[in-house]
């Protein structure tokens, strides 16, 4: 799941031409700043990902304790869009301490829980082999973005007309027949998708010369649209191994 657009546009002011500019990092040092508190948050929040799926695949007890108990897969959805929801509508909610904290502790918890259930019906070898490409592909991902002059954050709307038509691809999917092919495709266009989101909010996230950029009081937005990002691109990519298998 993601927020829509993944990538917040924070302030914005109007330039001499008229057209609606991104807030603009003015000094080198707050830019690496804020870039240093995101990167550091995003790690924190893949730590406990990568706990919770570590969990659920070498620990048989609570595979099938929460088997047992079905009902903690909704609360689960229900807190991760309560805590999505009030993230991405409610400005004050994600720039006040320690309340961004909590709310994005609660919502890794839920998404982290929910991915270890996710996982734990794939191998083990299976969900490594995911777990090692998307690294791959998430590092290499992000340093395109930091080195490349191209400017992807003008692709805001198109990035979510392509969410759109991959959500109704989805749903149609589902009343048709089950076919690997079917899959394939669908988790070969989430993939791409969501890793050029992965290079558009990392642009936003950078500011500099780029036309779009995020404000630097939304460190918490912009590692929660990080997460996301790599939550999804890891998602797909395990979806990939197991129609391929």
């Amino acid at each position: 799941m993601t927020s829509q657009p993944s990538g917040y546009i924070g302030p914005q002011s109007f330039g001499e031409d008229g057209q609606v500019h991104g807030f603009d990092f003015t000094e080198k040092s707050i830019r690496r700043g804020f870039i240093r508190k995101v990167y550091s948050i995003l790690m924190c929040q893949l730590l406990v990902t990568m706990g919770f799926i570590s969990l659920f695949l070498f620990h048989e007890p609570t595979k099938k304790w929460v088997a047992q108990n079905s009902f903690l897969l909704w609360v689960a959805i229900a807190v991760l869009f309560v805590c999505i929801i009030a993230m991405a509508c409610c400005p004050n909610i994600r720039r006040t301490a320690p309340t961004n904290f909590i709310f994005l502790f609660v919502f890794t918890l839920a998404q982290s829980f929910l991915l270890g259930v996710i996982t734990s019906v794939y191998n083990v070898s299976e969900v490594m082999i995911a777990v090692g490409i998307t690294a791959g592909v998430c590092l290499g991902l992000t340093i395109f973005a930091f080195q490349t002059k191209w400017d992807f954050t003008v692709l805001g709307g198109a990035l979510v007309a392509a969410t759109m038509v991959l959500l109704l691809f989805g749903l149609i999917s589902i009343f048709l027949p089950r076919s690997n092919i079917m899959t394939l495709v669908y988790a070969s266009a989430g993939a791409i998708i969501f890793s050029l989101y992965l290079v558009y909010d990392t642009q936003l996230m950078m500011g500099g010369k780029h036309k779009y950029s995020i404000s630097p009081e939304e460190y918490i937005f912009a590692a929660l649209n990080l997460y996301l990002d790599i939550v999804n691109i890891f998602l797909f990519i395990l979806t990939i191994i197991g129609a391929s298998k």
